[in-house]
């Protein structure tokens, strides 16, 4: 007997090495790195405590960033691991009533988990653009819709009607998840939920003007007649929970995206939240609001009996959104960006280092924290390596597996990473060293000045030159890790641009 067992236990340690994990990855919107309490606690004001519960629980990444200091390229890059500047999208977000960013052939982390058994949702704001079905002589009504497009509200609503009756191609469940729901853009039209590719209901009617007001809603046009704000965040996380529970009882993996579409306006908060942060700030309300709401969906999966067996990655897409009070919060002892320079749009630190934490039973050690640098962007890279298979050369051209770091690795696993502000404007990392392509160039050793305030350019050009030459060779080659060339989508905006203004004095720090 006890030989048998001798022969058996390798095969059951190998057997359950072998199981493939839950992914559950949680995407907050515009919440600052020093948003979240753990990160910043002598800076930061607002409590946290179901994110710090989660970071408890788990890895901590002090050194993790978003492709981009604003909303789609963040996204295109965490779910195909490919840099956003690759496309056409060199600069800003995908606009209103867009078309699809990740191209139909393109390998997504959803798309990845199916060809394994997954099964994959998406759950929360896309903003990657649709084959919206509007006819060419209506796209003023959908994209541009102005004063003078209410003359006829008959006719409007007649034609967003016919649109709106009609499936929605070029959505996520085109790009490798199963199911989706959400609101796409929650502060633009249209203002209901997605099902999949329909729309919930036929958005009919004009968002009323009072909804404009105190960071709600930014851009007017077809909404579903009654439509709240402040229900979006509670309809996802009851869409979320529910889809955690009843893929628990399935034989087969999940895969659940959850990009959830706070604290970014509408600053809609409940009203259960209003004042909790006793900051007279609506966004640091919301902050409260939003880690409760992640509090229910990891209790959910508590509940479930799939947390032991599920990779929770929590992260923000950019940094904190400085025209929702940032200076009256820094007045009352709140810093959105803790340490580091700027805010959401920026090159700086504080436009893409965001919360990066990662927990896994049995696999991540409890209240581990992990200085290497990491991207969104490896993501998908690290899904295969725990997979074990090979990614495609044309796939995920821009993504390292950060596998290792969850194992204990103190060795880094990327050598370089880029992330631009959201005026196209590159910022690459080697190290500890990040170059800036501004005219003059930009250099910070950032080991030594993590905010960002004495450039060294003039004192290192030797290691600009150099740095400069390895940003053109990463756009060049189509991609940046080892492997064979790849093409870009678009030829790539180089910078500095030629008569492009220069860069702007660091603030002094605080």
């Amino acid at each position: 007997m006890r030989l048998l067992l001798a022969l058996l236990l390798p095969l059951a340690v190998f057997a359950a090495d072998a199981r493939k994990p839950n992914i559950l990855i949680i995407l907050a919107d515009d919440l600052g790195y020093g948003d979240v309490h753990a990160y910043n606690p002598t800076r930061g004001k607002i409590p946290t405590p179901h994110i710090d519960k989660l970071i408890a629980e788990g890895m901590r990444f002090t050194d993790g960033h978003s492709s981009s200091g604003v909303c789609s390229p963040s996204r295109y890059a965490l779910l195909t691991g490919r840099y956003h500047w690759r496309t056409r999208l060199q600069t800003g977000i995908v606009g209103v009533f867009g078309e699809p960013l990740i191209a139909p052939g393109r390998l997504t982390i959803a798309g990845l988990a199916k060809q394994h058994g997954y099964r994959t949702a998406a759950i929360g704001k896309w903003h990657l653009g649709w084959d919206w079905p509007i006819p060419e002589a209506d796209r003023s009504l959908f994209r541009n819709f102005k004063e003078a497009d209410k003359a006829d509200p008959d006719a409007n609503r007649a034609t967003w009607a016919k649109v709106f009756a009609q499936k929605i191609p070029g959505g996520p469940t085109t790009r490798g998840f199963d199911t989706y729901f959400g609101t796409d853009v929650p502060n633009w039209p249209p203002y209901c939920f997605i099902d999949n590719d329909r729309t919930v209901g036929t958005p009919s009617e004009p968002l009323p003007p009072e909804l404009f007001r105190n960071h709600l809603a930014s851009l007017p046009g077809p909404a579903l007649p009654g439509w709240k704000l402040e229900q979006i965040l509670p309809t996802l996380v009851e869409r979320a929970c529910a889809f955690i529970g009843d893929s628990a009882r399935q034989p087969d993996p999940f895969l659940l995206y959850l990009p959830l579409t706070t604290p970014h306006t509408p600053l809609a908060v409940n009203e259960a939240w209003k004042g909790k942060s006793g900051l007279n700030n609506a966004a640091a309300d919301l902050i409260m609001e939003t880690d409760a709401a992640v509090g229910k969906v990891l209790a959910a999966l508590e509940a479930s009996g799939a947390a032991k067996d599920t990779l929770v990655l929590f992260t923000s897409d950019n940094g904190f959104a400085p025209y929702v009070g940032v200076k009256d919060l820094e007045k009352q002892g709140h810093f959105p960006s803790g340490p580091l320079r700027d805010y959401k749009t920026s090159v700086y630190e504080g436009g893409h280092r965001v919360a990066f934490v990662t927990r896994w039973p049995g696999q991540v050690a409890a209240g581990s924290t992990c200085d290497q640098l990491v991207h969104q962007a490896d993501i998908i890279a690290t899904l295969a390596d725990i997979l074990r298979t090979k990614l495609p050369a044309n796939a995920a051209e821009d993504s390292y597996s950060f596998l290792p770091l969850l194992r204990g690795s103190s060795a880094p696993t990327r050598p370089h990473a880029i992330s631009c502000a959201s005026a196209g404007t590159p910022g690459l990392r080697v190290g500890q060293w990040k170059y800036v392509a501004t005219q003059p160039a930009q250099l910070f050793d950032l080991a030594a000045d993590l905010g960002e305030t004495k450039n060294l350019a003039t004192e290192q050009p030797e290691r600009v030159t150099e740095m400069k030459a390895l940003l053109e060779k990463l756009i060049a080659d189509g991609r940046s890790t080892p492997g064979e060339p790849q093409k870009n989508d678009v030829e790539v905006v180089r910078f500095p641009k030629a008569g492009a203004p220069k860069a702007k004095a660091a603030k002094k720090a605080k």
